[in-house]
């Protein structure tokens, strides 16, 4: 048997699922998934009555008939959700000012004839920018800081700078890419796509987005402190088979799932590899960089798509045709840089050459079918490879 009380939420919810309400308002309430559009819906109105009120008030002081009792509606509309709501076990609590305001209303409006504003009447201060509405012991006010962030250049590329900061509210150091400017209306979308893709996937070796500032063409993102490239380049002395295996499978766990999302990254390469490191020696890779990603279920991939990519595979004739085998190729290149700090494809006779050159064989068929594959070579490594495989 259904259960009354859930039956009557999702009536209220579903009430308000096609009210118009303007984006200004609904952005308030994006965390409230539920009721966020009824909550965006009556705010939006009681501003738009407090709003001509103010204004009657300095003028004719004299409220209309009709919207009068619109307003006397609006508040019997708040009240019952409220009411509703608490009914259901559900806190919500409206702005002191607002609710104070309505009281006031309900003392001096009338149906007919239209309402004498009282001489009395304090104006009511209009909230735009944050909710008048929030659902107790579901929402925390948090303390922004009004102090001023300085940017760091940290990285750039053909299309995008990467800056990063503190933020001065938790201490916690975050990135920014940036499109750059005069980015062609092509390529700003591809920028837009890669965001709105890692938006979407949540994966511990996928860095991880947060939202989109469309007024400066860029996006927050967590912070790395380092691409593959140069953490092993530093290390590469010291840096045990242990350790490089560890990496090469976060690598490939990362790139498997992309692959199960429908996904191929399409510029898979040491600079598009992030490494987080953590106190301790802990290491996290991270898969960055998805400008050129293909999306099979997107239909922005064009035939004419210009080939890019840092290791192409020099057997495909045209970037629409890139497949997962075109991808292995690339990671071949990778997993070979891991485990010799050389940017050179291996070419000696252990088990890590071997599983380096099935990636990169210039007959398609004889690569690896998927990354699921390649990753059970990889996890059956020995701990020690021989003396003849040091790296440089």
């Amino acid at each position: 048997m259904a259960d009354p009380t859930e039956l009557m939420l999702a009536d209220l919810s579903n009430s308000y699922a096609d009210t118009k309400v303007s984006n200004a308002f609904l952005r308030l309430y994006v965390s409230d998934s539920r009721f966020g559009r009824a909550f965006a819906s009556l705010h939006e109105r009681l501003n738009e009555h407090f709003e001509s009120i103010n204004e009657r008030a300095e003028t004719t002081r004299h409220y209309w008939a009709e919207q009068s009792r619109e307003m006397l509606a609006l508040i019997k509309e708040v009240t019952n959700f409220l009411d509703a709501l608490k009914h259901a076990g559900m806190q919500v609590h409206l702005a002191e000012p607002y609710a104070g305001a309505m009281k006031s209303c309900q003392s001096w409006l009338v149906r007919s004839g239209g309402s004498a504003i009282p001489d009395d009447f304090e104006q009511t201060a209009i909230v735009r920018y944050e909710p008048v509405f929030s659902r107790s012991g579901t929402e925390i006010n948090l303390k922004k800081s009004s102090q001023r962030t300085q940017l760091q250049l940290i990285g750039e590329g053909s299309y995008a700078k990467v800056f990063s900061f503190v933020d001065p509210d938790y201490g916690i150091k975050f990135a920014i890419k940036r499109a750059k400017n005069g980015m062609s209306e092509r390529d700003l979308h591809r920028f837009q796509q890669e965001f709105d893709i890692l938006k979407r996937l949540k994966f511990p070796y996928v860095v991880e987005v947060f939202q989109y500032d469309a007024s400066r063409n860029e996006y927050l993102m967590e912070f790395c402190e380092s691409t593959l490239r140069k953490y092993i380049k530093k290390r590469n002395s010291s840096l045990p088979f242990s350790s490089r295996k560890r990496i090469a499978l976060q690598f490939l766990y990362g790139v498997n799932y992309i692959h199960s999302e429908g996904l191929l990254h399409r510029d898979v390469s040491l600079q598009n590899v992030l490494v987080k490191t953590f106190n301790g020696g802990a290491v996290l890779v991270k898969l960055s960089d998805f400008g050129l990603a293909k999306d099979a279920n997107s239909e922005f991939t064009r035939t004419k798509t210009e080939m890019r990519g840092t290791y192409r595979d020099p057997i495909l004739a045209d970037f629409k045709d890139y497949g997962v085998r075109n991808e292995i190729y690339s990671i071949g290149w990778v997993l070979s840089y891991i485990f010799t700090g050389r940017e050179a494809l291996m070419s000696q006779d252990d088990a890590q050459s071997q599983i380096v050159r099935k990636c990169a064989a210039h007959d398609v068929a004889h690569r690896y079918g998927s990354v699921r594959e390649l990753i059970g070579d990889v996890e059956r490594l020995e701990s020690t490879p021989p003396p003849m495989d040091a790296p440089a």
